[in-house]
């Protein structure tokens, strides 16, 4: 029993040793396999740093580029709306202060009683640092009283004087360039139409009223407006207020800001809008009362149509409004032909007074109208557009047609219909442009710039993606020097 216990004790002390002895073989193993794979292991990690390090080096070089443009773009953005900061030709940087300057001055010199007449955004503006009363401001819900200011500004001169006297005592006109009255007055003119039908009869999107070209040419619609002729008053040749109608006030240091007087403001509608007789108050003593117009608009008033907008859910939208709408964004989707369907009219009127300059005895009723035929029959594209717009398919064009194209610096209907493209805001009218012809987002007009330096002008941050994907950089410069992001600054 001795030997057998002794037998088991030695059996058991054997397995242990083996025991012992295969982890150690096992450890052995495993380290052997942990050194190979350190040789591995320290080869990709070597491979990575290396990665690593040229990664940082090609994002270091575009660091300080990237830098600049940040900067740039902060101090496009940061600037007060009221006091900006501008940039010179010379570069020099300015503080432009028209805007609060115009608002105290009409605080200091305008009567207490008087009314500014205005768009209404600077509404807000006028009553608070003026402390004058504004015909809109930002809180007047009431879409055809917007309506009525509107067509004020973009009706003729002469109409919008006869209403603008029973409503206000003076005129404040944000000129200067960029985002000034003018450039907006193409959307002033449809909130008009869309109550006043007759301003643009049959057109929601009054194509009539706006720019011919790049160079800021107007409609003959818009020449004549109340807006255009008070904007332009002693700065474009031709143009003068009637001094029976304005008198030019006060001018801001960079043209900014230009006031006008009404003359021959018609007292007594004045003194029925004030009268509290005539106010209209949800309860007797009521803080709450809301004004009428004076008697004398009721003529102007019944043209009016109460427009039914698609976000009033309250009221059941008449089938007539619901096709003003479906019109207007129609037109607004159009292609880009019909849309600028304006320019070619100007250019045709044109064609038509010098044939009847030059044949004005000797021609028969019959040629004249055959003449007028002729001229209005013609496409509204030009060839070059018109071919490539035809072509179906995604067109691709290479580096060094980018190049040829941008190095030619000329005036054409391409630049001007791509200037009146970018100025609408119209991304979609912009990508079906650019999906026919892509060349036109490296074309260039005679002072150098073209549909990048335009997007970048007036802040179609969507349009400048548009033309980034199809090549378009921003480090171009025009005559002056000025790339596309310098206008930001402006």
């Amino acid at each position: 029993e001795i030997e057998n216990a002794d037998e088991k004790v030695n059996v058991t002390i054997e397995a242990k040793k083996k025991k012992k002895s295969a982890k150690k073989t096992s450890l052995k193993e495993i380290k052997s396999g942990t050194q190979n794979s350190d040789g591995k292991g320290t080869a990709a990690t070597i491979a990575k740093r290396i990665l690593a390090a040229i990664v940082i080096f090609l994002i270091s070089m575009f660091a300080a580029s990237f830098q600049n443009y940040c900067i740039k773009m902060s101090r496009a953005l940061s600037n007060p709306s009221i006091i900006t900061i501008g940039q010179r030709q010379d570069g020099s940087i300015v503080k432009i202060d028209d805007y609060r300057e115009a608002y105290w001055w009409i605080r200091d010199y305008t009567p207490e009683d008087s009314r500014i007449l205005a768009w209404w955004d600077y509404g807000y503006q006028i009553t608070a640092i003026a402390n004058r009363t504004t015909v809109a401001d930002g809180n007047t819900w009431n879409h055809e009283h917007i309506a009525l200011l509107g067509k004020i500004l973009t009706t003729n001169v002469d109409e919008g004087y006869n209403i603008a006297r029973h409503l206000a005592d003076y005129v404040v006109v944000w000129a200067g360039g960029g985002g000034d009255d003018l450039a907006k007055s193409p959307h002033l003119a449809r909130i008009a139409n869309s109550v006043y039908r007759g301003l643009c009869p049959g057109d929601p999107t009054c194509r009539e009223f706006g720019f011919m070209d790049h160079r800021g040419t107007p409609s003959a619609m818009m020449a004549n407006s109340f807006l255009y002729q008070l904007h332009s008053h002693r700065l474009v040749e031709g143009i003068e207020v009637d001094p029976n109608q304005f008198e030019e006030v006060y001018k801001s240091k960079y043209g900014k800001v230009r006031i006008f007087k009404l003359m021959n403001v018609d007292e007594e509608s004045k003194a029925w809008v004030a009268d509290p007789r005539n106010l209209i108050c949800d309860t007797p003593d009521s803080w709450f009362c809301r004004g009428q117009y004076p008697p004398a608009l009721k003529q102007v008033l019944q043209q009016k149509k109460d427009f039914s907008q698609l976000q009033d859910f309250n009221n059941k939208r008449i089938n007539d409004d619901e096709l003003y709408q479906k019109q207007y964004f129609e037109n607004i989707n159009k292609p880009n032909d019909n849309q600028l369907r304006s320019l070619p009219d100007y250019e045709r009127v044109n064609q038509l007074n010098d044939f009847l300059s030059h044949h004005p005895s000797e021609s028969s009723d019959y040629e004249k109208e055959s003449k007028v035929k002729e001229i209005f029959s013609q496409n509204s594209v030009s060839q070059h557009k018109r071919k490539a717009m035809s072509q179906k398919g995604t067109i691709t064009i290479t580096n060094a047609e980018i190049e040829a194209v941008n190095n030619i610096w000329e005036d054409t209907d391409e630049t001007t219909d791509m200037w009146k493209l970018i100025t609408s805001g119209n991304v979609k009218d912009l990508e079906n442009a650019l999906e026919a012809n892509p060349v036109l987002a490296h074309i260039r007009s005679s002072d150098g710039r073209g549909p990048i330096f335009w997007a970048f002008e007036h802040r179609r941050q969507d349009m400048v993606k548009v033309l980034r994907r199809h090549g378009v950089g921003h480090n171009e410069r025009d005559k002056d020097g000025l790339t596309p992001v310098d206008l930001l600054d402006k």
